[in-house]
């Protein structure tokens, strides 16, 4: 029961913080994931985030109902969900007519611009964090020949980055050895 309690506790407040939907949602997650609860590794959070972004959907939910399966079977799968999906969905209802009656409000313009470098920063901080880690375990050469090759395929030839993800996992069985 108290892990119950724990995924609500952990997946509200990291859904509840991460204006912006999943990219900011991420480092909030990886936070009481990893670091807080220990309920997964830095490098299983880094395989299930890339899994979860190879597949459709809401990345949030994938890593909540991945998340609390572990932790607790489909119980917790079913807690980590609603804690992830509830806050949303009813400030969404509650605050729809506020935020339209006030777009134009330079108040709401400034929150909704000053946040983004604070998002940024998580986002850097959550790749740094998996940086350094899978650096550690395949090597400078595997490490820089995936990141170019991921680079060049997504920014330079537009490839979707569900391919290029499911190219790492090939890659990675076929020539990663540890």
């Amino acid at each position: 029961m108290m892990d119950i309690l724990r995924l609500l506790l952990g997946f509200f407040l990291s859904n509840v913080f991460g204006y912006g939907g999943g990219p900011s949602s991420i480092p909030l997650m990886y936070q009481e994931i990893v670091p807080h609860y220990q309920w997964l590794t830095a490098t299983e959070f880094s395989n299930m985030l890339a899994l979860a972004n190879s597949l459709p959907g809401p990345i949030a939910t994938k890593i909540a109902a991945y998340t609390g399966f572990q932790v607790s079977g489909w119980t917790g799968a079913v807690a980590a969900l609603a804690a992830t999906v509830l806050p949303s969905a009813a400030a969404l209802i509650l605050l729809i007519k506020l935020l339209q009656k006030y777009r134009q409000s330079p108040v709401v313009k400034g929150m909704t611009l000053f946040v983004q470098p604070v998002i940024a920063v998580m986002m850097i901080q959550v790749t740094w964090q998996s940086s350094r880690e899978s650096l550690a375990q395949i090597g400078i050469v595997h490490f820089a020949l995936l990141a170019a090759a991921a680079y060049w395929l997504m920014l330079r030839r537009k490839v979707h980055p569900a391919f290029v993800i499911a190219g790492a996992f090939l890659y990675g069985g076929l020539f990663i050895r540890l």
